[in-house]
């Protein structure tokens, strides 16, 4: 199954998952698998409640792909541990074990993700194949080949948002270089 294909059954099911209206959802996401259409998969992503509207294909170079821009859209500490005693209390899980937690964002903000949506926030264990470092392994490589070139933003969300755990191998494993990203981030300094 390529790549494309992979990211639009894993948009369109994320999407079922965060607007919570299942059958019309599938309805959208059989439409999307029908369509074939890159363009009409990343305008329904961005739509998405766990993205940021101000991130798509065409500004990653003013935001995930420029320095810095993580921590400048970040929550404040404060918050982020409010909604991590939040979530730890909402699954039972008591205080003393959060730091075997991590606030995880279903997509992260250096992937397009929102860093401020409810829907984009949960829990991960900090350890195990499924836990936070791994998933922060893989985001950082997905940055990279998306910055690089090498994969579209929406191939890159679908992944991280999808069955990650599944896909980590294969995209930990490619090659994904520093310069195509710095040659983007020069293009888009020049246009400024």
């Amino acid at each position: 199954m390529n790549a494309e294909k992979v990211a639009r059954r894993g948009i369109a099911r994320r999407m079922t998952e965060g607007l919570g209206c299942r059958k019309r959802a599938s309805r959208v996401a059989l439409v999307l698998l029908a369509a074939g259409s890159a363009n009409l998969l990343a305008s329904v992503a961005r739509a998405s409640p766990l993205l940021d509207s101000r991130v798509n294909q065409q500004s990653i170079g003013e935001t995930i792909c420029r320095p810095g821009y993580a921590d400048a859209v970040a929550l404040p500490f404060e918050q982020a541990m409010a909604h991590k005693h939040r979530l730890l209390a909402q699954r039972g899980i008591d205080v003393d074990d959060g730091p075997s937690y991590a606030l995880d964002q279903r997509v992260p903000v250096v992937l397009g993700g929102s860093p401020h949506a409810e829907a984009n926030l949960d829990l991960l264990p900090w350890a195990g194949r499924a836990g936070e470092r791994r998933k922060v392994r893989l985001t950082v490589q997905l940055k990279r080949c998306v910055c690089g070139g090498q994969i579209s933003l929406a191939v890159a969300q679908a992944v991280i948002s999808g069955d990650w755990v599944r896909e980590y191998e294969r995209f930990t494993r490619m090659a994904c270089g520093a310069s195509t990203a710095s040659r983007l981030m020069t293009r888009s300094d020049d246009n400024h």
